[in-house]
C-alpha cells in the first residue's frame, strides 16, 4: 500500500476554486466575481458569476461604474450569488453554502435567505463598513445565516491545460 499524496486541496479550497473560476466567465471589466452552491454532501449544486441577464447583449448595455460617465452598469448586471440561485432552476438549496469570492450585497443577502442557504464562505470583504455591507450583515445574522472568512495558507492553485507535463 502507499502514501497517499500531500498537498491536495481542501473542500472549502476546492469549492472557493470552482467560483473564482467561475468568475473568470465575467466580462465586467472592473470586478469579476463567481458563486459556487454546495449540499451537505459536497456536491457542487450551481455556480453563477456577474454579467447581463440572458438576451442582454454585453456589447450593448454599459461596462460604466461611474454615472459621471454616463448610465452605469448597476441596475442591469446580476450578482454571481443571485446568477448561483437562479440557475439551479427551482432546485432546493435549503441547508446549502455559497462559496463568493465578494462579501454578498444586500440585494444578493436576500436572496440567499429566501433560498435556505445557511452558510456564506467568502474572500474578499472589499466593501465592509459601507451601507450595504453593514444592511447584508443585519439581514443574514437575523435569519441565522453562518458568515466564515475563509482562511487558508494556500495562494494559488495552478490549472493546467497541458497534461502531458503533469
Amino acid at each position: 500500500m502507499s502514501d497517499k499524496r500531500v498537498g491536495y486541496i481542501s473542500w472549502d479550497e476546492y469549492f472557493m476554486g470552482v467560483a473564482l473560476l467561475a468568475a473568470e466567465r465575467s466580462k465586467d471589466p472592473s470586478t469579476q466575481v463567481g458563486a459556487c452552491i454546495v449540499d451537505e454532501n459536497n456536491r457542487i449544486l450551481s455556480t453563477g458569476y456577474n454579467g447581463f441577464p440572458r438576451g442582454c447583449s454585453d456589447d450593448i448595455f454599459p461596462w460604466n461604474r461611474n454615472e459621471a460617465d454616463g448610465e452605469t452598469k448597476y441596475p442591469f448586471v446580476v450578482h454571481a450569488e443571485l446568477n448561483a440561485i437562479l440557475n439551479t432552476r427551482g432546485k432546493s438549496l435549503v441547508g446549502s453554502r455559497v462559496y463568493v469570492g465578494l462579501f454578498p450585497c444586500h440585494e444578493c443577502a436576500k436572496a440567499i435567505i429566501q433560498a435556505g442557504i445557511k452558510e456564506v464562505i467568502y474572500l474578499s470583504d472589499k466593501y465592509r463598513n459601507t451601507p450595504s455591507d453593514a444592511n447584508s450583515r443585519r439581514m443574514l445574522s437575523a435569519a441565522g445565516v453562518k458568515l466564515t472568512k475563509l482562511a487558508t495558507e494556500r495562494k494559488t492553485i495552478v490549472l493546467k491545460f497541458d497534461t502531458d507535463n503533469s
